[in-house]
């Protein structure tokens, strides 16, 4: 049994990937009996047809169908991908056009998770991040979203830095009214953060 490494700078500071996900393999379904499907037409159609060239066809046909409703699903299925590290999340996706996005844990930021239809079914759902400055990051039907969701929330507090938990702290007190618009004067003072509760 190895002993735990000693609590440094340098081993606080090192990432580690907690998890790597991509979407729920349900999607390939469809595409798993089509496959099934096409393999049994190929077999047994082409002995129907009088002419050589039409069996060709036939086989050519289901080709393409093979292609466009099996191949292309799951190269797409495999090309997204989401990896969740102790500092950010980096997003990976796209087939012909590769577009890698990061979100850093210490920019502070909100974890929904929606689930609907055959995601009630199991664990999946897709987990919402808002980060209040754009529309928000999706990570399309995540096994165990609810997991998901309470990891990236404890690693967001663990590393958010004091200067992003005061902005954080300001904007949920500027939302409840407890806070004036900036410029005015606060309505709490941070030596006084104890004694008003």
């Amino acid at each position: 049994m190895s002993e735990p490494a000693p609590d440094t700078a340098a081993n606080r500071t090192q990432e580690v990937v907690v998890a790597r996900l991509r979407p729920s393999a349900r999607r390939l379904l469809w595409s798993a009996l089509l496959l099934i499907l096409l393999a049994a037409a190929a077999a047994y159609v082409p002995s129907l047809l009088p002419e050589s060239w039409m069996s060709i066809t036939a086989l050519a046909l289901a080709g393409v169908i093979a292609i466009a409703g099996v191949l292309v699903p799951v190269l797409r299925w495999l090309s997204r991908s989401y990896t969740i590290t102790t500092r950010r999340i980096v997003i990976r996706a796209g087939v012909l056009v590769r577009t890698r996005q990061e979100l850093l844990h210490s920019r502070g930021y909100d974890v929904t998770v929606r689930r609907a239809g055959f995601q009630l079914i199991g664990s999946a759902g897709d987990v919402l991040i808002n980060t209040g400055l754009d529309a928000p990051v999706r990570l399309r039907d995540v096994p165990h979203a609810e997991l998901v969701q309470e990891a990236l929330q404890d690693l967001m507090e663990r590393s958010l830095n004091p200067v992003a938990a005061r902005r954080q702290q300001e904007r949920s007190l500027r939302q409840s009214g407890e806070l004036g618009v900036r410029g005015e004067e606060p309505a709490w003072r941070p030596d006084q953060w104890g004694q008003n509760q």
